[in-house]
């Protein structure tokens, strides 16, 4: 599932592809929105809302969340799409490009004055300007019992972290997932950390988290069964949480990350 990075440069891409521009075609390809039509309509501006995107047009908000699969493109008139047309969602076009939404996980057209019921739940947003960090460490620190790493992925305490930024947080913290956040040592720890790694990788066309080793991206995300390259125990795999989170899959070192 694309994390707080990914949705902060496709809204920034399609920012400077659509706004200030008026749309010249509007094809919605979700049937209850399927009449919607903001032809004529100027996008005042796209931003990010922690795992959210929200283009904002006329008086209205098309809000989407890429979910496992989705994904914005940009193309100039007439250009070839690099995905098939049947896994587009929505087709929004300017006199010069064409900004597709494929395979969105989410899609609806609200008013603006509507958005909270999109987002209004969210915590403060690592790259947003509402970032807060008091309020997130509050957040994550109001279950003690709750393992961190379902705390840390819970958009309701801070928005933005996703499963790779969860574990690799969880390495560099030494603490195993399933610590319970009463024991996982000082929360303003994390949430600074939570914010060094957003902001790192926000503007990157490829996400690193292993900063210390040059051409090594992770420390343990994706690399079960290899060696920890901090001590060389051999990383772990297994799912952690329930069947209806989505990101369930988690890596450790056992040594350096003992379970509880």
């Amino acid at each position: 599932m694309p994390e707080g990075d990914t949705v902060f440069q496709a809204a920034a891409r399609l920012h400077r592809a659509l706004a200030g521009k008026a749309l010249t075609r509007c094809d919605v390809r979700v049937p209850r929105y399927a009449t919607v039509d903001l032809s004529g309509e100027q996008v005042d501006e796209v931003t990010a809302r922690g795992k959210h995107l929200l283009i904002r047009v006329g008086d209205v908000s098309v809000h989407s969340h890429l979910k496992m699969e989705g994904r914005w493109d940009i193309y100039k008139k007439g250009e070839k799409w690099r995905k098939p047309g049947f896994k587009a969602r929505i087709i929004l076009e300017t006199s010069t490009v064409q900004a597709v939404g494929f395979e969105l996980g989410k899609l609806e057209i609200l008013r603006r004055s509507e958005e909270d019921k999109a987002v209004g739940h969210l915590g403060p947003d690592l790259l947003g300007p509402d970032w807060d960090a008091d309020t997130a460490i509050a957040n994550l620190g109001s279950d003690p019992a709750r393992p961190i790493g379902l705390a840390l992925l819970d958009q309701r305490n801070l928005a933005g972290i996703g499963n790779v930024f969860r574990v690799e947080m969880c390495f560099l913290r030494r603490t195993h997932p399933a610590v319970p956040v009463a024991d996982a040592g000082d929360l303003s720890e994390w949430v600074a950390l939570a914010k060094q790694v957003l902001e790192y990788n926000r503007t990157r066309s490829m996400r690193v988290t292993n900063v210390d080793r040059p051409g090594e991206r992770t420390w343990v995300y994706g690399r079960a069964a290899r060696p920890c390259r901090r001590c060389g125990t051999t990383i772990k795999k297994a799912d952690f949480g329930n069947a209806t989170d989505m990101d369930r899959v988690i890596y450790w070192c056992p040594l350096c990350q003992p379970p509880p």
